[in-house]
């Protein structure tokens, strides 16, 4: 079942360079609006920062030498 979508108060210099974004693909302005929402549609949804750091922690990797122990042991080598 499709539905119909109304974008209200666009302004016409968007709309001309959709238009012209239409042209260049050689579709109605209408075709070329719908790839553009099935394209943002497809795009994977951005993470945060926090939503990144959960994700990590459900892998229970190993740990590994902590990032001070690294670079004291750097400095000390030279």
């Amino acid at each position: 079942m499709s539905v119909s979508l109304s974008i209200k108060n666009v302004p016409e210099a968007v709309v001309d360079r959709l238009r012209e974004r239409a042209k260049r693909n050689r579709r109605s302005l209408q075709g070329e609006l719908l790839d553009v929402v099935e394209r943002a549609a497809q795009e994977p949804p951005l993470l945060s920062a926090r939503d990144v750091y959960e994700r990590i922690k459900k892998l229970n990797l190993p740990k590994g030498p902590s990032s001070v122990d690294l670079i004291r042991k750097m400095r000390d080598a030279r």
